[in-house]
């Protein structure tokens, strides 16, 4: 071997072992790491809850509720609406929602949110700690639902109507705004965001008529009202 050639090959075996170590260290790294499960396009889409039916649709499901007094609360409990219920794998409802709700979120090997930002449709708040500030809001409350028919309801269709991700009946929000909501109807409490009445109204009235729940006066007035804040 020409001199300059064995030169050039002792250089480069040499560099090539100095690399070594630190082109190994991100791949050892990475293989020791804690595994972490992700729904699939939670990172980058945020899409919140199901888009209800546009304002003039609503208004006709509006016109078709039954407006009754309320039923009484006479054995109720929140255990009679089974949740969170597990929707697939490890993944219960709740998980599934704060996945969808949020962006950037990443999960662990139990589903469970462990970063990520959520922006609370209700009052603009933004939140990193999903196990402290958020909930998991139902449009239409539980009790509510009770109070509006679902006390007549056999405990599968309470199940589905607590865990419903296929209509606008679940979406992250704040932990304070949804304890401040309670099991209130729209004439009560409104979400202190006034540009989400219109949103939040025809995702009430939906649900109530996906379910064929009652409405009161005071609700039907205030959902009317709510619904003019959107677009003509």
């Amino acid at each position: 071997m020409h001199p300059s050639h064995a030169k050039r090959a002792l250089v480069t075996a040499v560099v090539a072992a100095l690399l070594a170590p630190a082109s190994s260290a991100p791949a050892a790294a990475a293989a020791s790491a804690k595994p972490v499960s992700r729904l699939a396009g939670a990172q980058s889409v945020r899409r919140d809850l199901p888009e209800p039916p546009p304002a003039d649709v609503v208004r006709k499901e509006l016109g078709e509720l039954t407006v009754a007094a309320p039923h009484p609360m006479t054995g109720y409990s929140r255990s009679k609406f089974p949740h969170w219920i597990t929707q697939y794998g490890t993944c219960d409802t709740r998980e599934v929602v704060l996945a969808r709700d949020g962006q950037g979120v990443i999960q662990d090997e139990q589903c469970r949110a462990i970063s990520g930002t959520w922006y609370s449709a209700y009052d603009g708040k933004v939140s990193t700690r999903p196990s402290t500030e958020v909930d998991i809001d139902h449009v239409v409350p539980l009790a509510n639902g009770w109070r509006s028919g679902a006390d007549e309801w056999a405990t599968a269709k309470r199940r589905q109507f607590a865990n419903d991700l296929t209509n606008p009946q679940l979406i992250a929000v704040s932990a304070s705004s949804n304890q401040q909501k309670g099991d209130q109807s729209p004439d009560q409490w409104a979400p202190p965001l006034r540009s989400y009445w219109c949103t939040y109204a025809r995702a009430w009235t939906h649900v109530k008529y996906v379910y064929e729940l009652n409405i009161t006066e005071p609700e039907k007035s205030k959902l009317d009202e709510m619904l003019d804040t959107c677009p003509a």
